[in-house]
Protein backbone atom coordinates (compact mmCIF):
# COMPACT_ATOMS: atom_id res chain seq x y z
CA UNK A 1 0.00 0.00 0.00
CA UNK A 2 1.17 3.51 -0.81
CA UNK A 3 2.51 5.30 2.31
CA UNK A 4 0.15 8.25 1.90
CA UNK A 5 -2.82 5.92 1.53
CA UNK A 6 -1.88 4.06 4.72
CA UNK A 7 -1.41 7.33 6.57
CA UNK A 8 -4.74 8.61 5.23
CA UNK A 9 -6.43 5.58 6.78
CA UNK A 10 -4.70 6.26 10.10
CA UNK A 11 -5.85 9.90 10.11
CA UNK A 12 -9.41 8.95 9.21
CA UNK A 13 -9.44 6.46 12.08
CA UNK A 14 -8.06 9.12 14.44
CA UNK A 15 -10.78 11.58 13.46
CA UNK A 16 -13.48 8.94 13.91
CA UNK A 17 -12.14 7.95 17.34
CA UNK A 18 -11.93 11.58 18.48
CA UNK A 19 -15.50 12.19 17.32
CA UNK A 20 -16.75 9.13 19.21
CA UNK A 21 -14.88 10.25 22.32
CA UNK A 22 -16.55 13.68 22.05
CA UNK A 23 -19.94 12.00 21.49
CA UNK A 24 -20.28 13.62 18.10
CA UNK A 25 -22.16 12.03 15.19
CA UNK A 26 -20.25 9.88 12.74
CA UNK A 27 -19.29 11.91 9.67
CA UNK A 28 -19.57 15.27 11.42
CA UNK A 29 -15.92 16.17 10.73
CA UNK A 30 -14.56 16.68 7.20
CA UNK A 31 -10.94 15.81 6.48
CA UNK A 32 -9.23 18.41 4.29
CA UNK A 33 -6.09 16.73 2.95
CA UNK A 34 -3.48 19.48 2.56
CA UNK A 35 -1.66 18.78 -0.69
CA UNK A 36 0.42 21.96 -0.98
CA UNK A 37 3.87 21.35 -2.53
CA UNK A 38 2.89 17.83 -3.63
CA UNK A 39 2.40 17.13 -7.32
CA UNK A 40 -0.40 15.30 -9.08
CA UNK A 41 1.44 11.96 -8.98
CA UNK A 42 1.68 12.17 -5.17
CA UNK A 43 -1.98 13.16 -4.83
CA UNK A 44 -3.52 10.60 -7.20
CA UNK A 45 -3.18 7.55 -4.88
CA UNK A 46 -5.03 9.47 -2.17
CA UNK A 47 -7.76 10.32 -4.67
CA UNK A 48 -7.91 6.66 -5.69
CA UNK A 49 -8.42 5.82 -1.99
CA UNK A 50 -11.56 7.95 -1.97
CA UNK A 51 -10.36 11.27 -0.51
CA UNK A 52 -12.09 14.15 -2.29
CA UNK A 53 -11.52 17.26 -0.15
CA UNK A 54 -8.13 18.96 -0.48
CA UNK A 55 -6.47 22.15 0.69
CA UNK A 56 -3.93 24.33 -1.11
CA UNK A 57 -2.01 27.38 0.09
CA UNK A 58 -1.36 29.19 -3.19
CA UNK A 59 -3.64 29.98 -6.08
CA UNK A 60 -0.92 29.63 -8.71
CA UNK A 61 0.25 26.21 -7.48
CA UNK A 62 -3.32 24.94 -7.36
CA UNK A 63 -3.96 26.17 -10.91
CA UNK A 64 -1.03 24.10 -12.13
CA UNK A 65 -2.35 20.72 -10.95
CA UNK A 66 -6.03 20.65 -10.04
CA UNK A 67 -7.79 21.38 -13.37
CA UNK A 68 -6.22 18.24 -14.87
CA UNK A 69 -7.02 16.14 -11.78
CA UNK A 70 -10.62 17.34 -11.96
CA UNK A 71 -10.84 15.84 -15.45
CA UNK A 72 -10.29 12.45 -13.77
CA UNK A 73 -12.16 13.06 -10.51
CA UNK A 74 -15.14 15.35 -11.04
CA UNK A 75 -16.31 15.47 -7.41
CA UNK A 76 -13.22 17.12 -5.89
CA UNK A 77 -13.80 19.91 -3.35
CA UNK A 78 -10.87 22.32 -3.24
CA UNK A 79 -10.18 24.66 -0.30
CA UNK A 80 -7.89 27.69 -0.32
CA UNK A 81 -6.26 27.66 3.12
CA UNK A 82 -3.40 30.12 2.51
CA UNK A 83 -3.46 33.92 2.42
CA UNK A 84 -5.32 35.41 -0.53
CA UNK A 85 -3.91 38.45 -2.32
CA UNK A 86 -6.53 40.77 -3.79
CA UNK A 87 -5.01 40.47 -7.27
CA UNK A 88 -5.68 36.70 -7.15
CA UNK A 89 -9.37 36.98 -6.23
CA UNK A 90 -10.54 36.33 -9.80
CA UNK A 91 -8.55 33.10 -10.09
CA UNK A 92 -9.49 32.01 -6.57
CA UNK A 93 -13.22 32.38 -7.19
CA UNK A 94 -12.91 30.47 -10.46
CA UNK A 95 -10.90 27.56 -9.00
CA UNK A 96 -11.78 27.01 -5.35
CA UNK A 97 -14.98 25.64 -3.85
CA UNK A 98 -14.16 26.99 -0.37
CA UNK A 99 -12.02 30.03 0.52
CA UNK A 100 -11.05 29.84 4.19
CA UNK A 101 -8.89 32.95 4.47
CA UNK A 102 -11.13 36.01 4.20
CA UNK A 103 -9.48 38.36 6.69
CA UNK A 104 -9.79 42.00 5.64
CA UNK A 105 -12.11 44.48 4.00
CA UNK A 106 -10.23 44.66 0.69
CA UNK A 107 -10.44 40.89 0.18
CA UNK A 108 -14.14 40.87 1.04
CA UNK A 109 -14.81 43.60 -1.52
CA UNK A 110 -12.78 41.88 -4.24
CA UNK A 111 -14.47 38.54 -3.62
CA UNK A 112 -17.91 40.17 -3.75
CA UNK A 113 -17.04 41.73 -7.13
CA UNK A 114 -15.75 38.47 -8.57
CA UNK A 115 -18.66 36.39 -7.27
CA UNK A 116 -21.07 38.83 -8.93
CA UNK A 117 -19.04 38.88 -12.15
CA UNK A 118 -18.49 35.13 -12.47
CA UNK A 119 -21.78 33.93 -11.04
CA UNK A 120 -19.82 31.41 -8.99
CA UNK A 121 -19.95 31.55 -5.19
CA UNK A 122 -17.36 29.60 -3.23
CA UNK A 123 -18.18 28.95 0.41
CA UNK A 124 -16.40 31.50 2.60
CA UNK A 125 -14.71 31.34 6.00
CA UNK A 126 -13.21 34.23 7.95
CA UNK A 127 -9.69 33.55 9.24
CA UNK A 128 -9.17 34.64 12.84
CA UNK A 129 -5.68 35.29 14.24
CA UNK A 130 -6.50 33.80 17.64
CA UNK A 131 -2.97 34.34 18.93
CA UNK A 132 -2.72 37.94 17.65
CA UNK A 133 0.59 37.01 15.99
CA UNK A 134 1.95 39.91 13.92
CA UNK A 135 3.47 37.60 11.29
CA UNK A 136 0.27 35.65 10.74
CA UNK A 137 -2.76 36.43 8.59
CA UNK A 138 -6.23 36.66 10.10
CA UNK A 139 -8.48 39.23 11.69
CA UNK A 140 -8.10 40.05 15.38
CA UNK A 141 -10.52 38.09 17.60
CA UNK A 142 -12.13 41.23 19.01
CA UNK A 143 -12.98 42.36 15.46
CA UNK A 144 -14.11 39.00 14.10
CA UNK A 145 -17.85 39.10 14.83
CA UNK A 146 -18.21 42.63 13.49
CA UNK A 147 -16.21 41.72 10.40
CA UNK A 148 -18.45 38.73 9.66
CA UNK A 149 -21.44 41.05 9.90
CA UNK A 150 -19.81 43.57 7.54
CA UNK A 151 -19.08 40.81 5.05
CA UNK A 152 -22.79 40.00 5.07
CA UNK A 153 -24.35 43.43 5.25
CA UNK A 154 -21.88 45.57 3.27
CA UNK A 155 -20.52 43.06 0.75
CA UNK A 156 -23.39 40.57 0.51
CA UNK A 157 -21.13 37.62 1.28
CA UNK A 158 -22.52 34.43 2.80
CA UNK A 159 -19.87 33.62 5.41
CA UNK A 160 -20.45 30.10 6.70
CA UNK A 161 -17.49 29.50 9.01
CA UNK A 162 -14.37 30.58 10.86
CA UNK A 163 -10.81 29.29 10.55
CA UNK A 164 -7.73 29.58 12.75
CA UNK A 165 -4.09 28.49 13.02
CA UNK A 166 -3.04 28.60 16.69
CA UNK A 167 0.52 29.62 17.64
CA UNK A 168 2.85 26.66 17.16
CA UNK A 169 4.29 26.88 20.68
CA UNK A 170 1.02 27.13 22.61
CA UNK A 171 -1.64 24.71 23.77
CA UNK A 172 -4.16 24.81 20.92
CA UNK A 173 -7.18 24.06 23.12
CA UNK A 174 -7.86 27.64 24.30
CA UNK A 175 -7.55 28.88 20.70
CA UNK A 176 -10.04 26.30 19.48
CA UNK A 177 -12.39 27.21 22.33
CA UNK A 178 -12.12 30.90 21.42
CA UNK A 179 -12.92 30.19 17.75
CA UNK A 180 -15.96 28.12 18.75
CA UNK A 181 -17.20 30.95 20.97
CA UNK A 182 -16.72 33.53 18.19
CA UNK A 183 -18.55 31.29 15.73
CA UNK A 184 -21.57 31.12 18.04
CA UNK A 185 -21.54 34.90 18.48
CA UNK A 186 -21.26 35.42 14.71
CA UNK A 187 -23.96 32.90 13.90
CA UNK A 188 -21.81 30.62 11.74
CA UNK A 189 -21.80 26.83 11.91
CA UNK A 190 -18.50 25.74 10.39
CA UNK A 191 -15.18 25.61 12.25
CA UNK A 192 -11.98 24.87 10.32
CA UNK A 193 -9.35 24.17 12.95
CA UNK A 194 -6.77 21.53 13.72
CA UNK A 195 -3.80 20.30 11.70
CA UNK A 196 -1.53 17.24 11.70
CA UNK A 197 -0.35 17.66 15.29
CA UNK A 198 -3.61 18.63 16.96
CA UNK A 199 -6.58 17.55 14.84
CA UNK A 200 -7.92 15.20 17.51
CA UNK A 201 -7.96 18.06 20.02
CA UNK A 202 -9.74 20.22 17.45
CA UNK A 203 -12.43 17.58 16.99
CA UNK A 204 -13.01 17.59 20.77
CA UNK A 205 -13.54 21.37 20.61
CA UNK A 206 -16.08 21.19 17.79
CA UNK A 207 -14.11 21.37 14.54
CA UNK A 208 -16.28 20.63 11.52
CA UNK A 209 -13.19 20.29 9.33
CA UNK A 210 -9.53 19.59 10.03
CA UNK A 211 -6.64 20.43 7.71
CA UNK A 212 -4.11 17.59 7.69
CA UNK A 213 -1.07 17.53 5.42
CA UNK A 214 2.19 16.06 6.74
CA UNK A 215 0.43 13.28 8.67
CA UNK A 216 -0.86 12.05 5.29
CA UNK A 217 1.71 13.04 2.68
CA UNK A 218 4.85 13.17 4.85
CA UNK A 219 7.18 16.07 5.48
CA UNK A 220 7.70 18.65 2.77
Amino acid sequence: MNDAVAQLATVRAGIAAAAREAKRPEGSVTLVAVSKTFDADAIRPVLDAGQRVFGENRVQEAQAKWPALRQEFADIELHLIGPLQSNKAREAVALFDVIETVDREKIAAELAREIARQGRAPKLYVQVNTGSEPQKAGIEPRQAVEFVERCRQVHGLAVEGLMCIPPADENPGPHFALLEKLARQAGVEKLSMGMSGDYETAVAFGATSVRVGSAIFGSR
